[in-house]
């Protein structure tokens, strides 16, 4: 098995004395995991970043067989974000979130588009994390949970929107969701319009909103919590000022 693909690091662990175990999410073909000769080295730390961009070269004697895998960066990637350390917590959180939630070896070109399209809003301070939100709401999409928030689950109305049941993962209106709203989860307006703009408290609205769903439907079923890196986002978002 031998192939080659545009992708995206999201984990390395070192793996021997100098080499390391590197998971990716290819363009094509996904999520997959390889051994690097070397990438315990000075010189190959840089491009086994989370979030770095590279052509990945893949081969295995069979395609049950974890395969050698190098990767040739594309681009500045996280290097371009070192003097932003909140984007740089950003990118780390999304390629945990997807290294977590993704299977191995399943095409997912939605969740890579989802992920370019991510780090390229990076270098934008104050869109960035409504993206990351638009970001895991596209993960779940792509998994087969995604939110559905066409109408009001009770009424049917596509006006005034404003919770998401927690069960279903449907929205529901203002005048239907009010006597249940302790229950429900807010839905920020930037989630059903880009025209939505930011309010305060809808980055903590939709970070809370994509977080249930992605810890109930996806990361419970694998018996794993949400990623620490997600935590430690959210933490140093609020210390920003940005939640």
């Amino acid at each position: 098995m031998e192939f080659t693909d545009d992708a995206y690091v999201l984990t390395a662990r070192p793996y021997g004395e100098t080499g390391a175990i590197v998971e990716v999410l290819t363009r094509d073909r996904g999520k997959f995991a390889a051994h690097v000769a070397g990438g315990a080295s000075r010189r190959m730390k840089p491009v086994l970043q989370p979030g770095v961009r590279a052509v990945f070269h893949y081969r295995a004697r069979t395609s049950d067989h974890l395969g050698a895998g190098s990767l040739e960066p594309t681009g500045e990637g996280p290097s371009a974000l070192f003097d932003d350390p909140l984007a740089l917590a950003g990118l780390a959180a999304a390629a945990s979130v997807t290294a977590g939630a993704l299977p191995e070896r399943e095409p997912h070109p939605g969740a890579f588009h989802a992920l370019a399209a991510l780090s390229e809003a990076l270098a934008y301070p104050d869109i960035w994390p409504a993206v990351f939100v638009r970001f895991e709401a596209g993960l779940l999409q792509e998994l087969g949970f995604g939110l559905d928030l066409s109408c009001c689950a009770v009424t049917g109305s596509s006006d005034d929107l404003a919770w998401v049941s927690p069960r279903t993962g449907r929205a529901v209106s203002v005048a239907a969701g009010e006597p249940y709203r302790d229950r429900l989860l807010r839905l920020p307006p930037f989630l059903l319009s880009a025209q939505g703009g930011l309010g305060p408290g809808d980055i903590a609205a939709g970070l809370a909103l994509t977080g249930h769903f992605l810890e109930a439907f996806v990361f419970a079923a694998l018996n794993r919590p949400l990623p620490p890196a997600r935590i430690w986002l959210i933490d140093r978002l609020r210390d920003a000022g940005k939640l």
